[in-house]
């Protein structure tokens, strides 16, 4: 099974920390690296044990319904359900009473995203997936929700299962091993692809040439993708005709492939088609502590926010403003090389107008809304004031960078909050403001970086001569380059940091 997750720590801690899964292999992913991808399953990875998570930090939530899978089901020894159920009480894991599924007593969970996990006591003849005797043994079944289960039990014949019992609105199929729930979900409103929601099912195929003749089979009725190597399995995905998501995946090579058995899942790893950037993705993965593993908090403030903690912290902390349509991890890869040893956290802005994300709404490329610009930099006054006190930053050790939208922002709450922002890296940054006030910036220490070639640069000068007139250190640079980001920025910025 593959889900999707809004917070990656809160994720390991429930399928790591609670159920006691292994953690068998963490990469960027494979149709886009900018996105963590967490496998968890026995110390192997043997087949029947993995369940996978895609990261979208903070991510809009999805909606479980007609077409989606809807519960995942865990093994776990027959006499342990009492145990489960006292566990989930101790930790506060919403939970249900025990119920009689199919001659089997099941326990439902939900995970920090909302998900239902289930716990059935059954004994399927298989090893503990972690240390402990309550540990799940393998996947023993998934519940999909379909819109048209006879069509759905067809399809998922081809798979190898075969009908075996009928329980009110749920048809049971199994094969050798396992389940498939197939829930009669008419009427019901259509899944939302997002956080929160299982995105696919996949099932175990012997071989390559087992994973190609599925794909001549189902070409014409199900229009499968093509066969993807994704290293450590080939696979293809195909939809049924209610629009649940298949994969039919090989065993082979497995996850031990670019990791020694007894070891998987202890490196992050890029896939190879993006080795060349594998740094930069790096720098913009979100980060998280294993069980027992030393961590920070995490604040609830005004502003979505992620940080990023180098191997060998210097104390100082690189604030990041995204430009428009960007997010909280954009300008970490140019901040890590402008400082590799700086804390980086990153922002994410609240405007969002045609899907776009910024930090302030706009009426048109040149006209601004001057009263969301005065409310997000009241926001962002309190976020910093909040960040710095449940973080225990120190304001001296924090330099803003900000580029774009999120440059003109920071400029902003400059003019209207002065002596917030003591130290800032702008670049392609204009005045948004209709009115800039007479201020005292006479703590300030600003770099300014504009495009040669940037057709938005003609206001710049204004700006970098009201920060002269309110008092601010101002050093103003041309750079070779247009409104995009360029080599000689990272340049610019990195001689200023030093001075």
């Amino acid at each position: 099974m593959t889900g999707i997750t809004k917070n990656v720590q809160a994720n390991v801690d429930f399928y790591m920390g609670f159920l006691g899964l292994h953690l068998i292999k963490q990469t960027g992913g494979y149709e886009d690296a900018e996105q963590l991808h967490l496998f968890y399953g026995d110390v192997h990875g043997a087949p029947g044990s993995v369940v996978s998570f895609l990261v979208w930090e903070d991510g809009a939530p999805g909606r479980v319904g007609e077409g989606q899978a809807g519960e995942i089901a865990f093994a776990v020894p027959l006499d342990s359900i009492g145990e489960w159920l006292t566990r989930a009480l101790d930790v506060r894991v919403p939970v249900e009473q025990p119920t009689r599924e199919f001659g089997e007593t099941v326990l439902r969970l939900k995970d920090p995203d909302g998900i239902i996990v289930k716990l059935v006591g059954t004994d399927l003849g298989r090893e503990p997936l972690q240390t402990g005797q309550v540990a799940p043994t393998r996947l023993r079944a998934v519940t999909l929700f379909s819109g048209d289960p006879a069509a759905t039990a067809e399809f998922a014949e081809k798979f190898g299962y075969r009908m075996s019992a009928t329980e009110g609105q749920i048809q049971r199929m199994v094969s050798d091993t396992d389940a498939i729930d197939i829930r009669d979900t008419r009427g019901f409103f259509s899944g939302i692809p997002g956080t929160g929601v299982l995105d696919h099912v996949a099932f175990r195929a012997p071989d390559a040439a087992a994973v190609r003749e599925m794909r001549g089979s189902l070409a014409r009725a199900h229009e499968p993708t093509n066969v993807h190597d994704r290293k450590y399995f080939l696979s293809l995905y195909a939809r049924d005709p209610a629009g649940l998501l298949f994969e039919y995946a090989t065993d082979a090579p497995g996850f031990a492939v670019d990791e020694p058995a007894g070891h998987l899942g202890e490196t992050l790893l890029i896939p190879d088609h993006d080795t060349a950037r594998a740094a930069d993705l790096r720098a913009m993965l979100p980060q998280f502590a294993q069980p027992g593993e030393p961590r920070m908090p995490k604040r609830s403030l005004p502003f979505v926010h992620r940080f990023r903690h180098p191997e060998d912290p210097d104390g100082s902390v690189m604030l990041l403003l995204h430009g428009t349509g960007g997010n909280e991890a954009d300008l970490m890869p140019l901040a890590a090389r402008l400082n590799p040893r700086a804390t980086l956290l990153g922002v994410r802005g609240r405007a969002t107008e045609e899907h776009v994300t910024r930090f302030f709404r706009r009426f048109d490329v040149e006209t601004f809304d001057q009263e969301d610009i005065r409310a997000e930099a009241r926001a962002f006054e309190a976020f910093l004031h909040a960040a710095v006190q449940g973080y225990g930053l120190d304001t001296e050790a924090v330099t803003v960078l900000g580029y774009s939208n999120g440059a003109n922002f920071a400029a902003s709450v400059m003019a209207l909050h002065p002596g917030l922002i003591r130290r800032a890296i702008l670049l392609r940054a204009i005045p948004v403001l209709i009115e800039l006030p007479q201020v005292d910036l006479s703590s300030a220490q600003v770099l300014l970086l504009t495009g040669r070639d940037d057709p938005l640069s003609s206001e710049a000068p204004r700006l970098a001569q009201w920060l002269q007139d309110s008092g601010a250190g101002v050093e103003s640079e041309v750079v070779e380059a247009g409104h995009e980001i360029s080599p000689a920025d990272l340049n610019a910025a990195r001689a200023w940091l030093t001075r």
